[in-house]
């Protein structure tokens, strides 16, 4: 794989972990939101990943030869279709008339579990792009 084939694949990567990691961090800061713009109760929004094969030479080559390089996309971002979780508190402005407030269906732990593994992804594309380009300056460095 050639320098830019694989920076090209690692940075798309980072791409879509950021994508993945602002998305969880506006999950857990509207884990109390009641009131949105729409109405109702903040959904949960996670992002959706597609694998794009690179349109690269090289790519086309390893094509030829029966594999397909390919690299990250986010797809689309979805809202969580689950009901809102309903809590019991008569004296908040939002409560039903039998006390309930509809609250976000926001799991916390989830959020800190997937936002965990998020930042291990986004570290483990760092390091492949930092041997990449180590590789390439070892590479120049043959030259001396």
């Amino acid at each position: 794989m050639d320098f830019f084939t694989a920076m090209s694949v690692s940075s798309s990567a980072l791409t879509a972990e950021r994508t993945r990691i602002n998305l969880i961090s506006s999950n857990l800061a509207n884990v109390n939101s009641t009131r949105t713009a729409e109405g109702g109760p903040y959904k949960r929004k996670d992002a959706v990943f597609s694998a794009t094969q690179l349109s690269e030479p090289f790519a086309k080559m390893l094509t030829r030869a029966g594999r397909s390089l390919e690299k990250v996309d986010v797809t689309s971002i979805v809202e969580d279709s689950n009901p809102p979780r309903l809590q019991y508190d008569p004296s908040h402005p939002d409560a039903n008339p039998q006390g309930y407030v509809a609250m976000p269906n926001v799991n916390v732990i989830e959020e800190m579990t997937d936002m965990i593994s998020a930042t291990r992804t986004y570290e483990a594309n760092v390091t492949a792009a930092q041997a990449a380009k180590s590789m390439a300056m070892k590479t120049l460095e043959l030259g001396r």
